[in-house]
């Protein structure tokens, strides 16, 4: 993996990805102590143009009533995470401890 921090390219994910099959994902990483995901429409465009391959949205929602998630979402979901925050179904949910073996399996299936 590969943290990918650039203002030259708006809406690049944070995080790539090259599996042991040589096959790249991308991973845009948010946290939220409420209910939005605050996904830029530059993040929505590149995601909806990816959506076709590998290409996810990791959502960590921690606060201090409910217990810590990571909600997992496929990039063809991002204007509805964005418009509905974490009510919207994620492709994955994982409450703390995080399943990590589950949520790397969803994006790099082996």
């Amino acid at each position: 993996m590969t943290r990918i921090e650039t203002s030259l390219m708006p809406g690049l994910p944070d995080i790539v990805m090259q599996d042991e099959k040589g096959l790249f994902h991308f991973i845009e990483l948010k946290h939220t102590m409420g209910r939005a995901v605050d996904l830029s429409p530059h993040q929505v465009v590149w995601l909806d143009n990816h959506k076709s391959g590998s290409a996810w949205i990791m959502v960590r929602r921690s606060g201090p009533k409910e217990p810590d998630t990571i909600r997992v979402y496929h990039a063809s979901a991002a204007m509805e995470a964005r418009m509905h925050g974490i009510d919207f179904p994620p492709e994955l949910l994982s409450e703390e401890p995080y399943d990590w073996a589950e949520i790397m399996g969803l994006i790099a299936p082996v």
